[in-house]
Order: C-alpha cells, then structure tokens, then sequence
C-alpha cells in the first residue's frame, strides 16, 4: 500500500524524461511511481487535486530565514516614506516597552525615503532614552542612536571606522546614526548573541511561513558569525528547531567565513583552516546539512557600497564602493577554505567584487583541482559581458535575486546608469552559456514568494513597470526550473530533490494555476493550495489530503 496517491493533477515533473503526468504515488516519502506505475494500488492517503498543478517543491536557495524569523516579531518599518514616519513609529513603539528596553525595527528602506534617515538625535527624542536598532531591509546598514553610540565608543574624539565599515557623520562632524557594513558590529556586539531559544523560535516562525508558497527546501546563507549570525551556535539553535517540531522546510545552512580558524591537520590533509573536527560542506541528512561556507567581499547597490569598477551615478564624490576586508587575505581564505573540501559562496554584488571572486575560484582550482565542486557567486548583481565567459569556464554558480527588480529596480538603475542596468541580475546570459542558475530570494532583504519571483524573471519589470534588462527574460518554463532544478543542482542535491520522479524525495506544491501557461502577470498571484514535505502535508487549508482506501 503507498502512503499517498495523488491524482487527478496536472503534474509538471520538472523531469526531461517524463516532463508531465496526471498521478503520482508515494511510500516512506519518496515518488515510487507515476500514472500507470501506481494509479491501481491503494492508499493511505489520497490527494485528489481536481485538475490543480502539482510542481516540485520551491527551493530558496539564498535567504536568511532566522534573521526573516525575527523581524516577523520586530517593528515593521517596511512601509515608512519618510523619516518623520520612522520616528512616529518608534515613539509609539517605544511608549509600550519598560524603561531601558531596545527598540528594534526592521524593513527600513531609504531609498523609499529619497535616500533619507532617521537621525540619532531624532531618535534619541522619540525613543524616550530607550537604545533604538533599526536594521536596513539590505542587511548592509542600520540606525542607532546616541545610547548606543556611546556604549559603541563611537561617541568619543579620534574614534576610527572599522575595517570594512562606516560610522557615517553628519555636516558637523558626529556621528549621524548610520552604520554600514561591517560597523554594524559595534551595536551587535551589545545584542548578541541570541538565545537558542530565540532563534529556533524564528526558525518556527520562518519556516512556517515557507510552507504557505510553496517552499519545501532553503539555504540559510551565513549562520555562526560576522554580521550576520545571531549566535556562535546557530547550527545547535537549528538542531533544537528540527528536535521540537519548529523546522519545516529542508534546511541546508552556510557557515560565515569569520567562524573558521586554524586547525593542526597533518600536512597530507591541507586542512589548515576549518571549522572543529573538519567539518565541512556536506556533513548531516536530508533535512539540516551543513552548506558552503559564506564570505562577504563587498556590499550592496542599494547603500551604494558594493565594490564596482566605475562610479556609481548620481554620488557627491567618486564612489566605487569597498571591499569588506584585505582583498588578498580574503582571496587567500577562498583559496584555504577550498583546499579544506568546502565549496565557498562568495557574496559579490559589484562587478569588482566579482572579479575578486572569479580570480580565486581560478586560483584555487590551479593550487589544488577539486572535480565536481560548484563554487558559487552570491548575488552577482553586475556582471559585465567579459566576465561571463569566466564564470562558465569555472563552471561557478551564479545565484542573482530576480525578485530585486520589482522591489527596487528604479534605484538599482538610477545608481548604475543605464548601459550597466543591462548587466544586472542577469538570467538568460547565464543559461545560454550552460549555466545552472537556481531561484533565490535574499529574503527579508527583498520579498520573497517564489512565484512573484518567477514573473520577475519573466517580466523584468520595475516597481514603475519599467523594462530592466529585457533581454535577461526567460519563458515561464525556465524560471519554475530555476526554483526546482537549478536549485537542487546549485545546492548538490539534485540527486534527492528537484524533480517529481522516482526516487526523489516527494515535496510537491498545489497549485491553482499553471505558472508555464497562464498570463505573465498572473504569475505571482497563483495561489498554493496545499504544500507536501516527504509526502506529509505541512501545508493544507483546504484539506485536500485525505484518508484513502
């Protein structure tokens, strides 16, 4: 007896071999069979779809769910236009926490705000002397005020920015309240870490949400350190998700680069720089797994720090960006990171960046040849046309966010110019070259719902309806590949998920239209009716699953 029959689907396989099929069947799950191999056997459970499309499973295969997670209990600031809007929110927010309490927001987006912010001495009003932490959607900013500036230090005569980073100032010199990139730290550093408590509660909360569109796999990129950990023992933080029931997706988590440190390994090994025990890329199951390893190179296009190789338009001075540490000590732990069998994902949004990334993927493939490894570059925002033909020779993963174009387009390209606008978050250039390419979100930093996703890469359309990069557009077909196989295959499990075949693991998504057939605007509001994990059904309002025979 299978454990679950689903039939009357219009199933997309997302399988050359079999691409379509109207039943599918699952036992200890996994697909065992499709249409005739199973249509005759009995059930547990039936999923009778009523002619709604069954996919694979969405997989995200760039997004920070714990950091998501948290910002789902934080203040939303997502909708401010202005900065008066921000201190209102604050003050409001303020007035219902004790004495002495951190007024934490997430979602704030200047470029919403004609490139404005909330300044310190603002919030020091609004927020009643209480420390105020206002975390940029980017991830590569926030605004603080002055009780924290000064725990920071910040506050004091001859205080040097930190490497990486930027204490901004005001036109009298002090410090305004902005901290980017890596200055960051300094209000982390009086935060963190997070309880593991905490995290998996975000986990729960995140994870959660995933199941509503369609989501049965992530890759959570960068736990354990830098900016953008929230523990030293994140990983621990997501076994204690996964042991309570709170991890509901397939988790494969990126360890930050600043976590890794010197090991004594016998030569022979090349091991010289790890994590404890050699643990590396691959370690655990189907369910949490330990991924790349993650190293930020640069910053963002929408603070205008990402590391680019002309300036960007419309700055008061020459601004090309900046790397976020030595670009050859970081080269050199790319380089270290690989000897020691991990597969690296390099965050390089600038074409500089890129190139930094690119020169030692290529150096480290000359200093000790890996087959098979699939290095990635974590958003490639701009890549220019000389550069593509690197990332193929490498065989490098290129992991661009398509759902920034309607979230913020206009800003990207008003930054870039136009002629590098048509370099940007490219698609179809990279496929045509042969390319994996796998659906990603950078969630919270953008939205992330993968079938709004999809029409992005269809459409490229911005949040005015404006072209962007038109001819970077794909069919329909090819972007819910990207969300299924691509990212099986940029993640080293296309062996185990991606497809509806036999074999495979059975995460499904119903659906109630077909995303390769309907209108290209009608793309993201399909709705998902129902969210299969292992054939379980995690997800399913309308009880479609159902006692079989």
């Amino acid at each position: 007896m299978l454990d679950l029959l689903v039939r009357n689907a219009r199933i997309l396989t997302c399988d050359e071999q079999r691409p379509t099929a109207r039943t599918l069947g699952v036992l200890h799950g996994r697909v065992v069979g499709l249409d005739e191999d199973v249509e005759h056997l009995a059930a547990a459970r039936v999923l009778d779809a009523g002619g709604a499309t069954v996919v694979p499973g969405f997989h995200d295969a760039h997004c920070h769910t714990a950091w998501f997670g948290l910002t789902l209990s934080q203040l939303d600031l997502s909708g401010a236009r202005d900065p008066d809007e921000v201190h209102a929110a604050v003050a409001a927010h303020a007035a219902e926490l004790p004495a002495g309490a951190w007024v934490v927001g997430a979602g704030l987006r200047p470029g919403d705000m004609d490139g404005r912010h909330p300044h310190r001495d603002a919030l020091d009003k609004a927020a009643g002397g209480r420390p105020v932490w206002l975390k940029h959607a980017s991830g590569h900013a926030c605004i603080v005020n002055s009780p924290v500036l000064r725990a920071a230090g910040a506050l004091e005569p001859g205080f040097a920015d930190p490497p990486g980073g930027v204490v901004a100032r005001d036109a009298d010199g002090r410090p305004n309240g902005l901290l980017e990139e890596t200055a960051q730290r300094l209000v982390q550093d009086q935060v963190l870490p997070y309880s593991v408590a905490t995290v998996s509660a975000a986990v729960d909360r995140a994870t959660g949400h995933y199941l509503t569109e369609g989501i049965t796999s992530f890759t959570e990129a960068g736990i354990g350190g830098g900016w953008i950990g929230h523990t030293p023992v994140e990983l621990a933080a997501y076994q204690h998700a996964r042991d309570t029931g709170r991890l509901h997706a397939r988790a494969q988590l990126m360890v930050a680069a600043d976590v890794l440190h010197p090991l004594t390994a016998h030569p022979q090994d090349g091991i010289a720089l790890g994590l404890d025990l050699g643990i590396r890329t691959g370690l655990g199951d189907e369910t949490l797994s330990v991924g790349p390893v993650k190293i930020f190179l640069d910053g963002s296009l929408f603070g205008r720090t990402a590391a680019v190789t002309e300036p960007f338009c419309g700055c008061p001075h020459e601004n090309t960006g900046y790397f976020q540490g030595d670009p050859d000590a970081m080269a050199d732990t790319v380089v270290a990171a690989h000897r020691a069998g991990w597969t690296v994902a390099a965050h390089a949004i600038g074409d500089r960046a890129v190139d930094l990334a690119l020169s030692a993927y290529a150096r480290a493939q000359r200093e000790a040849p890996r087959a098979g490894v699939r290095h990635r570059v974590e958003h490639a925002g701009v890549v220019r046309p000389d550069q593509l033909a690197a990332f193929a020779s490498l065989g490098v993963v290129p992991v661009p966010q398509h759902n920034f174009i309607p979230a913020f387009g206009e800003s990207m390209a008003a930054g870039l110019g136009a002629r590098r606008a048509d370099w940007a978050y490219r698609l179809r250039s990279f496929l045509d070259l042969g390319l994996t390419v796998p659906g990603s979100s950078d969630r919270p930093v953008a939205p992330g719902a993968p079938l709004a996703a999809m029409q992005a890469m269809v459409e490229r359309l911005t949040e005015t309806g404006a072209p962007f990069g038109p001819h970077e557009s794909v069919p329909a077909t090819a972007a819910l590949r990207a969300w299924t196989v691509g990212s099986a295959h940029a993640t080293g499990s296309a062996d185990r998920k991606g497809r509806l075949a036999p074999g495979l693991l059975a995460d499904l998504a119903v659906l109630d239209a077909d995303p390769t057939t309907c209108a290209p605007d009608r793309i993201g509001a399909i709705t998902v009716l129902a969210t299969l994990v292992g054939g379980h059904p995690a997800h399913d309002p309308h009880g479609l699953v159902t006692p079989g025979r």
